[in-house]
């Protein structure tokens, strides 16, 4: 069977071959899309022993539901998608009509920055940063995604409340997310506050990843961690 964890992911698991994130708008019914979700899942057998653990989380804006699933392998994903997701999405959008899908992206987990061992501080705020570029082009992928940690690495400004960084790449090579752990939304908030480009810093690292060639467009996203579902 389902039941809930109180961890977040481990982003670092090995097993972890493919990771899937989606998005759905449900305009101010966050509470009521979390519960029908849980009550949907922890209802069922849990789908697939390659489903490695499935979380959701609560945009700070009040509209959004964000899910990131890990995997261990793509084919098991389309397995669950043709004979799972359908009458589990069915479930929920009888408890909460009018649910907005706004797409599935399918990832892999690229390099990660930040402490094996989190000393025992918890995240409180998440925040995503999912860019596109024009065109597939894993190279530049990878290249910009590099830039990021470098530009991280050699910040020379202290963001207090900053834990972790999990950079993904997706599939189709055209996109890149940033999966950032924080201690409150506050911290984040402090830190982009900070005199300088970037996320405190006025170096001309940062200058280069926001003018990277064939960058079209990103997002800064902060949401709650509200749910996480593993087998039993």
């Amino acid at each position: 069977m389902t039941h809930r964890i109180d961890t977040h992911p481990d982003h670092t698991d090995p097993r972890a071959a493919a990771v899937f994130v989606s998005s759905w708008r449900v305009d101010g019914r966050q509470a009521e899309a979390v519960e029908a979700i849980a009550r949907t899942w922890e209802s069922r057998p849990w789908p697939s022993a390659d489903l490695l653990s499935y979380h959701v989380y609560a945009g700070l804006d009040g509209a959004t539901v964000l899910h990131y699933s890990q995997w261990a392998s793509e084919p098991a994903h389309a397995t669950f998608v043709k004979i799972h997701r359908q009458e589990r999405n069915d479930a929920i959008d009888t408890a909460v009509p009018g649910i907005e899908r706004l797409g599935l992206g399918r990832f892999r987990r690229y390099r990660s920055l930040g402490p094996a061992d989190r000393g025992g501080r918890v995240p409180g705020c998440v925040v995503v940063v999912d860019v596109d570029f024009e065109g597939p082009d894993p190279e530049r992928q990878r290249a910009w995604a590099d830039a990021v940690a470098d530009a991280l690495t050699h910040d020379p400004a202290p963001h207090p409340g900053a834990i972790s960084t999990h950079v993904h790449l997706s599939t189709d090579g055209a996109r890149v997310l940033n999966y950032a752990e924080w201690e409150s939304a506050q911290d984040h908030i402090d830190a982009l506050a900070v005199p300088g480009d970037g996320i405190g810093s006025p170096a001309d690292r940062w200058r280069r990843v926001q003018t990277w060639p064939g960058l079209k467009s990103g997002t800064v996203r902060r949401y709650h961690h509200v749910l996480g579902l593993a087998a039993d």
